[in-house]
């Protein structure tokens, strides 16, 4: 049965003053899955995840995303067809409540206005499925706390549930677990595994427990290109792989 592709990047290239940090990628997301994209420090992961998503515009190929093409799309545009990224760097509003958090992005389904000059009865409406998402990710019992007083983790978390407010059909995850300590990495990995079920999710991430864990499929570059894929079984045994990046993250 030919497989169901929901992404993909060919010929994917990025220059940089001569410098082509992204070379001729050929990439493919299947449908439903977690697929990671890894590699060692200077691999081209980042790049290329913002050229996925929008956030840098390729200087050679094409992405196609649900059999559109979205080479020369912005960022909001392909968050309106249902591709949604987070950020290495949680991105939440810290003197805002939780609740309020995935309320605003709630807010974003009723237009191009997040409604400041409503009334509070129109906003409140939001609450019941804010307060759902909340309970989603693990923080019913933090609603009215702000966000800036939650730990690193469940920021992360929330910023997942704001995530989830557009309602993407494909979620990119940039480095889920950067700086977690071991409880809020099996706390957000149990997360990213439930939230799966009706979504695919492509992430980059360094830690290889969580890749071997949640992966499906797994993409390693370096160097800018693509140096294996397959899961996780397989990519870890292959010799360029242990050279270029199991082996150097455990040198």
């Amino acid at each position: 049965m030919a497989q169901d592709i929901i992404l993909s990047a060919n010929g994917l290239t990025k220059e940089f003053k001569g410098f082509l940090a992204v070379n001729d990628v050929d990439l493919k997301v299947e449908r439903g899955s977690i697929h990671a994209l890894i590699g060692p420090n200077g691999a081209g992961k980042t790049t290329c995840f913002n050229l996925l998503t929008k956030f840098l515009q390729p200087s050679r190929g094409t992405i196609v995303y649900n059999d559109r093409d979205i080479t020369r799309k912005q960022p909001a545009d392909i968050a309106r067809l249902g591709m949604v990224r987070s950020f290495q760097i949680s991105a939440v509003f810290p003197h805002l409540t939780a609740i309020e958090n995935v309320r605003i992005a709630l807010q974003r389904n009723r237009g191009d206005s997040f409604d400041f000059w409503r009334s509070e009865r129109v906003l409140t409406e939001f609450n019941g499925r804010a307060a759902g998402l909340l309970d989603d990710v693990g923080l019913s019992e933090f609603a009215a706390v702000r966000a800036g007083e939650l730990s690193y983790g469940r920021k992360r978390a929330l910023e997942i549930a704001t995530t989830l407010a557009l309602e993407p059909e494909m979620l990119l995850l940039d480095e889920p677990m950067a700086g977690m300590a071991q409880e809020d990495v099996e706390r957000i990995s149990q997360l990213i595994r439930r939230i799966s079920a009706n979504r695919t999710i492509l992430m980059v991430e360094h830690n290889l427990s969580v890749v071997a864990a949640l992966s499906d499929y797994i993409t390693v570059l370096a160097r800018g290109k693509v140096l294996a894929e397959g899961d996780y079984a397989s990519v870890s045994k292959d010799p360029r792989v242990v050279e270029a990046y199991i082996g150097a993250e455990h040198a």
